[in-house]
């Protein structure tokens, strides 16, 4: 039994290794010996548009898609993020609207990053492909401070021939759709669907009431009830079915030549369903714009660059800016040098509040308008300077807290919500302190765009 039970798993990693094409140089560097050196890993989820030249006019009906669609922008991307113990797992989407700096070309879409590189490189396939993973991954790691250990790649076809060969999943909405564009026609509530209809709940973004941003939570929760699907005895424990899902699932991936799938497996021997979460990248008020991108006005969706550092450390487990804070010891005012922005729009508001704070004994910098109007009143916390910034909480209690890197020095933003520093109240008669308060308020706010992760399963009912 057991050298049949060892054969048996023996053929079907082999089976799924030999499947799987891989591509070299796309990431030659990232993530060497990484899954089993106990550390945390990054693996970026791509989807592409792209279509196979052969594919038959059945199969154009499967996908509910035509021949003239598609390309190779790509408009999934999802950064699943592993700890060093495997016990979790975190998938972070990026929208494919949101406009970020392209290292090497200009700013755009993210989903024009695979693009560029590919588009801008000579030579077969895999080595226009490895070019176009190489940018996006820079353009991410450069977004979010996070490397890219892996990359895993899949288009229309191979989405449905997975999702086929796992059987209907289970799904629920909140309401009824009727989309022309996906094909998907649903309503409301739970029901099962089949490849093709997992394939339009997946791509569906117009008539939703977030649009893009809530086709991102569709990937989320299908990767999510997918998983829970793979993971369940169902499927382990049936040798057809897991042997028809291996096959599937490798014939339908492209990854880098560095990923090693079992030592990746048994980094997640002891994943559970319930561990597995989802969140999607901070972003901006206001949340879209319009910019000119090759000579056209596009709409575009605007990323909360200041809140990214927090969030990327709520989805690590490192402690976030407001926690680094709270455990401080508040430095004295003498020992604090702060810049005071006016984001508000409003007269002498910068030179008011700096004149607060150098009466309490702070060192201000010259007052000056802030680079933007904005509305929240925030004290941008460059690392290192968390006692510094504890000791300016009780002159704004109320302010939001942001971690940055923009702001070198520890920095306060005006917004037109109103607050300025205050003096923290003094008995009659006895005068402001020239060293901080000995006690900080109880919970310092956070930034309000940094979203928190969610954990879907099949009974959860979405948009």
């Amino acid at each position: 039994m057991l050298l049949l039970g060892g054969g048996y798993v023996v053929y079907n990693y082999f089976h799924f290794v030999g499947s799987v094409h891989k591509v070299d140089g796309a990431l030659p560097d990232a993530g060497k010996a990484k899954t089993s050196s106990g550390a945390d890993e990054n693996i970026l989820i791509i989807g592409t548009d792209q279509r196979p030249a052969n594919m038959t006019a059945a199969q154009y009906k499967q996908l509910s898609t035509t021949p003239d669609g598609g390309g190779i922008n790509t408009d999934t991307m999802i950064l699943l993020h592993i700890p060093a113990d495997g016990s979790s797992a975190t998938l972070v989407s990026f929208p494919r609207d949101s406009y970020v700096d392209i290292p090497g070309y200009s700013k755009n879409k993210i989903n024009a990053a695979y693009a560029d590189g590919y588009q801008s490189t000579t030579g077969t396939a895999d080595q226009k492909n490895a070019a176009g993973v190489r940018v996006l991954a820079s353009t991410i790691t450069q977004l979010t401070g996070l490397p890219i250990d892996h990359y895993v790649k899949v288009n229309l076809i191979g989405f449905y021939n997975i999702a086929n060969a796992l059987g209907p999943v289970d799904v629920c909405l909140k309401n009824p759709v009727n989309d022309h564009y996906s094909g998907a026609h649903f309503p409301a509530g739970p029901q099962k669907l089949n490849a093709t209809q997992a394939l339009q709940f997946v791509r569906q973004r117009h008539g939703l009431p977030n649009g893009d941003f809530d086709r991102a939570v569709r990937q989320q929760y299908f990767l999510t009830v997918e998983a829970q699907q793979v993971l369940s005895a169902g499927t382990l424990l049936n040798p057809v079915k897991l042997n028809t899902v291996i096959g599937a699932i490798g014939r339908s991936l492209e990854t880098d030549s560095g990923l090693n799938m079992i030592q990746l497996a048994g980094k997640l021997k002891n994943l559970q369903a319930s561990g597995i979460r989802s969140a999607t990248i901070p972003l901006a008020n206001p949340r879209t714009s319009t910019q000119e991108i090759g000579g056209l006005p596009l709409d575009v969706d605007n990323v909360d660059y200041d809140a990214m550092p927090d969030f990327i450390d709520s989805i690590t487990g490192r402690p976030t800016t407001a926690q680094r804070i709270a455990k401080a010891a508040a430095a004295a005012p003498s020992a604090v040098t702060v810049d005071v922005l006016n984001g508000a729009g409003t007269a002498h508001g910068s030179s008011d509040a700096a004149a607060v704070l150098a009466t309490a004994g702070f060192h201000t910098g010259a007052p000056a308008d802030a680079p933007q109007t904005q509305h929240t009143t925030t004290i941008y916390v460059p690392a290192g300077d968390e006692a510094q910034a504890k000791a300016l909480l009780p002159y704004l209690p109320r302010a939001a807290l942001v971690g940055t890197t923009t702001y070198k020095q520890l920095t306060i933003v005006l917004g037109t919500d109103g607050m300025t520093p205050t003096a923290p109240s003094q008995p009659s008669g006895v005068t402001t302190p020239t060293t901080a308060p000995s006690t900080a308020p109880t919970a310092a706010p956070t930034p309000t765009s940094t979203p928190a992760t969610n954990a879907y399963n099949a009974a959860t009912c979405i948009d």
